[in-house]
This record gives structure tokens, C-alpha cells and sequence, in this order.
């Protein structure tokens, strides 16, 4: 535990991640202030030296968990044309499922005023669902003008699909119940290969 008087380095991270490890565990009604600190090993009085209050750290911790993973998305361009779309899209779709991503929806649902304070920064253009929509759809465009993707296959909607039952079975999923991630990976196989790939480029249209 860090002494008195002297900076905890990271503290936001630290903080975050000792959350994470504690809904993950022993779920949402387990989360306190200090029970956060004391699974980050720092001084009782940490979280409040740094949050208004348990709401806004939790909104912050679940913000920050959408940039990151929105973050993740954007750089699904640079894959396209290397290994094969369904890992490619199937990693950035399961990050949203990675530290504790079910069990923090579930905090978050359980603290009206920390859900309140994520959809008014999504409003205001905090990453979120709709960034990392947004991304995937960038990305299979991409790969269909590599000829790796059909042009029959619609980038927005599979984006909306992959996005969208991402959101439900984080919406629906709590400590004890099924992992999400076999249903997410099914799905995402399932989209990608609803067309089927091109040996190469689109041939160029022909004149007459």
C-alpha cells in the first residue's frame, strides 16, 4: 500500500482494474469504495481523491472500457488483407466481453445515476457502440475492395448485427450465467461467411 504522502503512479488504471477484478468475481453488490481500494492495496481515501463519488467512477471505468475497445476497432484497417476477417472481426467483437465486460454492464444497470452519466457522454460523443460500428464498417469496406469480402455483403448492416448482439448479450449476461463469447464468435463466422469470398479483386467493368 502506498504511503501517505506519496503518489500512487496510474492510480485511475490501478483503481479501474481492482473494479474489474471485484465484479468479476463477487459481482456488482460487492463494489464499495473500499472495497476497491483495498483490492487496489491504496489508501482508503484514494477513490474519493480522485471520483466525485462510486457513480461517476464507475461511468468513468466503463467509459474508459469503451475507448479502449472503440480504440481497438479503428485499427482494423490496418488488418485488412492479412490473416482472415471472421479472427480479425471476431477479436475486436470479444474485446467488449474481456475484463469483465458482462459484469460491468451489470454494475452499471445497477447504479441509475452512473448509467445516466454513460449515455449523456455517449450523447455528447464519447466512444462507444456506435464508434466501434462505425470502425467494423470501415474495415469490411476495406477488405471488399481486397476482393476478400463479396460486394453482395452489406458492411453497415453485419457492423449493426456484430455491434448490436454484442450489446445484448452484454445486456443480458451476469456473473453465473453462460459465457457470451461462443454465442458472438458463431455469429460473427456466420455473417462473414452468409458471402462467400472472392479469389481476388473486382475485375475491372468492361466497356462496350
Amino acid at each position: 500500500m502506498a504511503p501517505r504522502g506519496v503518489a500512487t503512479p496510474d492510480v485511475r488504471e490501478r483503481l479501474f482494474a481492482a473494479a474489474e477484478r471485484i465484479v468479476e468475481k463477487d459481482g456488482p453488490g460487492a463494489l464499495t469504495s473500499r472495497s476497491v481500494t483495498a483490492e487496489a492495496g491504496c489508501a482508503k481515501g484514494l477513490l474519493h481523491a480522485h471520483f466525485a463519488g462510486l457513480d461517476e467512477f464507475v461511468a468513468e471505468l466503463c467509459l474508459d472500457r469503451f475507448a479502449r475497445t472503440a480504440a481497438r476497432a479503428r485499427e482494423l484497417s490496418r488488418l485488412a488483407g492479412r490473416g482472415t476477417v471472421a479472427e480479425n472481426l471476431g477479436a475486436v467483437a470479444l474485446m467488449l466481453f474481456d475484463s469483465g465486460g458482462p459484469a460491468l454492464s451489470g454494475l452499471a444497470m445497477t447504479r441509475p445515476a452512473a448509467a445516466l452519466r454513460i449515455r449523456t457522454a455517449l450523447e455528447e460523443g464519447a466512444p462507444g457502440f456506435a464508434a466501434i460500428q462505425e470502425a467494423v464498417t470501415g474495415y469490411l469496406k476495406e477488405e471488399q475492395r481486397l476482393g476478400r469480402l463479396a460486394h453482395t455483403l452489406d458492411p453497415h448492416t453485419v457492423a449493426l448485427a456484430v455491434v448490436g448482439t454484442a450489446h445484448h448479450l452484454l445486456m443480458t449476461s451476469w456473473p453465473g450465467t453462460p459465457d457470451p463469447r461462443p454465442a458472438m464468435t458463431r455469429l460473427v463466422t456466420a455473417l462473414v461467411h452468409s458471402a462467400p469470398l472472392q479469389d481476388g479483386p473486382p475485375a475491372p467493368a468492361r466497356h462496350t
